[in-house]
């Protein structure tokens, strides 16, 4: 039947209803945020005197307030909170809320809805390999060079690599603290059996695919058991990260267009896979062992070296055994070098207001932050700020300063949604890399394995 029109005189009724459009989900994220503002602000969550209730209910404040969110514990975090109190000693006149919480993703999920939800702290702590998600989503502020020159901070005061992956689209997003890469921890007492080392009681150039696997043999001859550890399982970022050293080291690269199109090499994934499983078929490297295991194995003089991130010196160091550190070997000499790193950047999330930004005092803490970084070395970390990587005390600071060439050769994480610290790429390419590294898979299925997780990868559409 078709409509008819309403009587003379009839009231007019409601207007026409405006269509619906789904919401987006950034717009659920950040209502998401709201939310978990508002639960916190009555009491719902764990309480305004808990870090997750200070952080999201912290809104603009007063002008002497300064919250700044960090993901640092155990030595890190010690060291963190003498730079905070070194700041506050200085800085009177500022109330600085610092607050830590769970590394990983607890730590960026909890940054991410307190942005969108228009609470988040004034500084944080973010990877640099994060920058490309976090920036990419509109979460942080772009960094000025005006206002970093009012703080002495400059492009020439910054380690190059670290400066530069701290931008986004053309933009300075964070301002890097540090660089943390793979290296090669030496028991020295192991590698003076062995024969390994040369004048002054260094080991020298383990450069090449058969020389360092000499290395890791004179080694094994010593300990009568294993060559070199690193952890294999229950680790799969320590396993990415030798594989992403080596691959980086033969040019190779897995995805472009930020994540969105796979570009792996297959040649040079399974290369590096062949290097990888040597190490095990020749049973130089144990299978099977953690990241606590692996560090046993070192400091109870079961194995002569070992692979695995810079912030593992304070559990060696706690052991009292001798020992030295050096960048990870150039294993493929025609290529340049490459080994995995990551850095910890010092962000200014994106607040709703200049006034809730209070982007000058963040940035002077910021500088101060940088000013300590003599004490952030002491953890592991290569200083970004060149007037600590490039001073005398640095170069005084032992075996820390023996890898600081590194950073000159880090391999940043593949820029993608899904990729940096603690990721999904870590998590699953990892898994690939653990069971090429254990026998369980040959290189060249590792290399097509790893190419259909990361067409997966790649076919999921980004959170943000």
């Amino acid at each position: 039947m078709r409509d008819r029109p309403p009587p003379p005189g009839t009231p007019p009724g409601p207007p026409p209803a405006a269509p619906r459009t789904a919401p987006t989900r950034r717009a659920l994220l950040r209502a998401a945020g709201a939310l978990g503002a508002t639960a916190a602000a009555g009491g719902l969550l764990t309480g305004c005197g808990t870090a997750i209730g200070q952080g999201f209910t912290g809104g603009a404040g007063p002008a002497s307030k300064l919250d700044f969110w960090n993901p640092f514990t155990g030595g890190d975090g010690a060291r963190m909170v003498e730079m905070e109190r070194a700041y506050r000693e200085r800085h009177p006149g500022i109330d600085l809320n610092a607050t830590t919480f769970v590394w990983g993703d607890p730590y960026y999920t909890k940054l991410t809805l307190a942005t969108l939800g228009d609470r988040p702290p004034q500084v944080a702590i973010t990877h640099l390999s994060k920058i490309p998600t976090l920036a990419g989503a509109g979460l942080l502020r772009e960094i000025g060079d005006d206002e970093l020159a009012a703080q002495g901070m400059t492009a020439d005061r910054f380690d190059e690599r670290a400066w530069q992956k701290a931008h986004h689209d053309g933009a300075l997003r964070a301002i890097p603290l540090d660089t943390h890469p793979f290296v090669l921890y030496v028991r020295t007492d192991i590698a003076k059996k062995a024969g390994l080392l040369g004048p002054g009681g260094a080991l020298p150039d383990v450069d090449g695919p058969e020389e360092f696997l000499d290395a890791l043999r004179a080694a094994k001859e010593v300990t009568g058991a294993w060559g070199c550890s690193i952890a294999s399982t229950k680790d799969p970022s320590t396993c990415f990260r030798l594989f992403w050293s080596l691959y980086r080291q033969l040019g190779g690269q897995l995805v472009a267009d930020e994540g969105q199109r796979v570009v792996i090499d297959m040649a040079a994934a399974e290369e590096a896979f062949a290097y990888v499983q040597r190490l095990t078929r020749e049973k130089l490297v144990p299978t099977g062992v953690d990241s606590p295991g692996a560090i046993t194995l070192l400091t109870s003089g079961r194995a002569g070296f070992l692979l695995d991130g810079v912030w593992q010196i304070l559990a060696v160091q706690d052991a009292k055994v001798a020992f030295d550190m050096r960048p990870f070997p150039r294993i493929f000499r025609e290529a340049a070098y490459a080994c995995h790193a990551d850095s910890h950047g010092l962000v200014l999330p994106k607040s709703p207001s200049e006034k809730a930004q209070r982007a000058d005092t963040a940035l002077e803490f910021v500088r101060s932050l940088l000013d300590a970084s003599d004490a952030w070395a002491g953890g592991g970390h290569v200083p970004a700020w060149l007037p600590t990587q490039r001073s005398a005390a640095y170069r005084k600071l032992e075996p820390q300063s023996h890898y600081a060439a590194a950073a000159d050769g880090a391999a940043y994480d593949p820029s993608a949604w899904y990729s940096g610290a603690g990721s999904s790429l870590h998590n699953r390419l990892g898994d690939v890399c653990a069971s090429v590294l254990g026998g369980r898979t040959a290189p060249g299925r590792g290399a097509a394995r790893m190419r259909e997780e990361l067409r997966e990868l790649a076919a999921t559409p980004s959170p943000l």
